[in-house]
């Protein structure tokens, strides 16, 4: 059989193939609720054939949204309709996947069909944290430096963000720390500027993701996966570079971390990102065979044949899909024929399925 549809098991979880729903922000929600667009969003491409599907960034705390559009859960009435969307991706012999993230710097803005602007303080918006008063672009409001308290209060809030991800059923959580968030901005030299024992060194600068794994593993159950988004480089010179996101993934992975997705860039807007087809699967090779921790491909792949060669070569363990599952919903049903690998369909879907 075709490496793309076969299972994959980590901890006591398996996945029925290879192929994983990527995160992509949908900003659709108010006050952080998940509704009707989510359900079919997301169970669509469980319909659709998906081995693992993961939401959008759900903030952990208003403050950590990107937009005010944006999924939430740091409340327990959050709850309810994610337990309806699992449970219908649970139904449809698919996994259901939470990323877990904080914007800092790039919070309080608009979404992007409203103009992507920053919204100010006051006026809809609110006061950014980061690791240092450094903005995104030159032009935006300084971030106020996070202090002691209000880091104690976002480990908290990913732990208890945490808690209500089981309450709603979610097999994986997947801890956001790529694409100048939070987190990514604590570990860029460029970005964490700080004197305190969150700053300098690398040790100083990973100290936060890593109090977070662990406050998020002291509640997630065992069998349960956790997976981190990295960043894989800045594409900054003096930046975050590859083996740094190596030398972390040997960390992580000692602290229970099962899996890095692995994209890269986002935390400077005048890094000079050198796109293509396949142009981030080269990180994940990296880390998969310097740090000897399963990875996960991700950017601009878009075919079966691709996807495949990368699990041939050895390249990563489970492909991420974004945009090519936004164009294409069943996009697994079209990569088995592509494959030739016979899979199981949807009941009420089989009479198309020699079509």
């Amino acid at each position: 059989m075709a490496l793309l549809f076969q299972p994959l098991t980590i901890r006591n979880l398996t996945l029925k193939n290879r192929m994983a729903v990527s995160p992509m922000c949908q900003y659709s929600s108010i006050n952080g609720f998940a509704n009707e667009w989510h359900l079919v969003h997301l169970g669509s491409r469980a319909i659709g054939g998906a081995g693992l599907i993961f939401t959008e960034a759900a903030a952990i705390s208003p403050e950590g949204r990107i937009t005010p559009d944006d999924l939430g859960i740091w409340q327990d009435e959050h709850i309810d309709f994610l337990k309806r969307i699992t449970t219908f991706i649970h139904d449809n012999n698919s996994v259901a996947g939470i990323q877990l993230a904080h914007a800092g710097r790039k919070a309080s803005h608009t979404s992007p069909w409203k103009g992507g602007e920053v919204l100010e303080k006051g006026k809809n918006g609110w006061q950014t944290i980061a690791p240092s008063a450094i903005p995104f672009k030159r032009m935006d409001p300084i971030p106020a430096p996070a202090s002691q308290s209000e880091i104690k209060k976002i480990i908290d809030d990913f732990q208890k963000a945490s808690i209500r991800a089981i309450k709603a059923d979610f097999k994986v959580i997947e801890i956001h720390a790529a694409h100048g968030y939070l987190l990514h901005e604590f570990l860029s030299p460029l970005s964490n500027q700080r004197t305190d024992e969150y700053g300098g060194s690398f040790d100083n600068r990973i100290r936060l993701l890593l109090e977070i794994v662990k406050a998020v593993r002291d509640v997630w159950t065992e069998e349960r996966p956790l997976f981190v988004r990295l960043s894989a480089i800045e594409w900054m010179e003096g930046g975050w570079s590859i083996k740094d996101s190596v030398r972390l993934s040997e960390i992580l992975k000692s602290k229970e971390v099962d899996l890095i997705d692995c994209s890269s860039g986002g935390n400077f807007h005048e890094a000079k990102i050198q796109t293509g087809p396949l142009y981030q699967v080269p990180f994940a090779e990296q880390i998969k065979k310097e740090a000897g921790i399963l990875t996960g491909a991700v950017g601009m792949i878009t075919t079966a044949s691709e996807a495949e060669q990368i699990l041939k070569d050895k390249q990563a363990d489970i492909i991420f899909l974004a945009r090519q599952f936004l164009r294409d919903p069943y996009f697994p049903f079209h990569a088995a024929k592509e494959l030739g690998v016979h899979i199981q369909w949807p009941v009420q879907y089989e009479r198309a399925k020699r079509g």
